[in-house]
């Protein structure tokens, strides 16, 4: 076992979270371990506590605690990727050059790893490298069931950059949904602070966030402000409707639990819309019914971006999913009916 080290984050290695830093470091030691010495304060950075999602910056230090050696750790192998999976994931490509790749996530396929999740984006991108040694990094997330557009940096520099500019808002995401009801006035925001709200199970399972009246965000422990603006693009009589979102701030489940907040939660929508609740036609309930299929309908649509390289404005878009492009035929609804970029007017 080697003693307690003191770590200076070098220059290059800064602009990262804590658990990818100290894997990098330590490859040895396994993600689970990293987050057991996080909870029981055995890794400090600046001698404070530290979740493994904390973003270390250069100049920081870090406390290590004793760590096995090497050859005292079995590494556990990775599990092999399928060739089918390796060509699906090929196959979500809509933008790639020699610093970005950009995916068409599918609904369904988590963004990382967690509990029981052991087939996701960041696993499967090593069927991504196109020639590089390294695979491509993520620099934001979606939510399992969302799909759209998601961003992979080829290079450690260029996830810093893309990273920088996702948090400084340099970057602009417009997401389609297919919501309960006819959100009015047509083209509003709202903003709703955020706090998650525990879950019923013994491990905190099913947790969400609720929305919190922007007067009392600073009064609420854990509230964070949120904003997002919408617009309502067509309707099907008072039932649903077509909506564009852009959400200004990034928070958890931010665009699902502001639409159930105003009345009109995504179709879908299990856990803000009420799994059991049909829409019968007053405008209300995460379930259409008849030929809609109750997958979410949530779509990360279209990003923009100045390339961090060559200075070009980027705009990459996403072709919607099977079912919700099944559901816009059922309503006789298509891409090209809605402006690329409906919130151009309000920037």
């Amino acid at each position: 076992m080697s003693g307690v080290q003191t770590i200076v984050i070098p220059q290059d290695e800064g602009d990262q979270r804590l658990d990818r830093w100290f894997r990098r470091r330590f490859p040895h030691v396994s993600q689970g371990r990293i987050e057991k010495m996080c909870r029981k304060g055995e890794i400090r950075v600046d001698g404070g506590r530290v979740k493994p999602a904390t973003r270390v910056e250069a100049g920081q230090s870090v406390r290590v605690p004793p760590l096995p050696e090497p050859g005292e750790v079995k590494a556990q192998p990775k599990p092999a990727m399928s060739d089918a999976d390796a060509k699906m994931i090929q196959g979500c490509v809509i933008y790639r050059d020699d610093h970005i790749i950009a995916l068409n996530k599918p609904p369904g396929l988590p963004t990382q790893g967690g509990s029981k999740q052991t087939r996701h984006v960041d696993g499967l991108a090593e069927a991504l490298k196109f020639g590089l040694d390294e695979k491509p990094r993520l620099v934001h997330r979606l939510d399992k069931d969302t799909s759209g557009v998601l961003l992979l940096a080829r290079t450690r520099q260029m996830a810093s950059d893309l990273t920088a500019a996702i948090r400084h808002k340099q970057t602009r995401k417009i997401y389609w949904a297919v919501v309960a009801g006819v959100p009015t006035p047509y083209l509003g925001e709202i903003r709703y602070g955020l706090v998650k709200a525990p879950g019923h199970g013994a491990k905190g399972e099913g947790e969400k966030m609720r929305c919190v009246h922007p007067r009392d965000v600073d009064a609420t422990d854990g509230a964070k402000r949120a904003h997002t603006l919408y617009a309502t693009l067509y309707r099907v009589a008072s039932r649903a409707a077509w909506v564009a979102m852009e959400p200004i701030t990034g928070r958890t489940h931010q665009l699902r639990a502001h639409m159930a907040e105003i009345g009109h939660p995504i179709i879908g929508d299990g856990k803000y819309g009420g799994s059991g609740q049909e829409n019968l036609g007053d405008g209300w309930g995460a379930k259409l019914g008849g030929i809609i299929s109750n997958k979410l309908h949530l779509h990360a649509r279209l990003m923009r971006f100045e390339h961090p390289v060559t200075g070009k404005d980027i705009t990459v878009t996403a072709p919607l999913p099977e079912h919700m492009q099944r559901t816009f035929d059922t309503f006789q609804w298509a891409p090209d009916m809605a402006a690329e970029d409906p919130f151009e007017a309000l920037q």
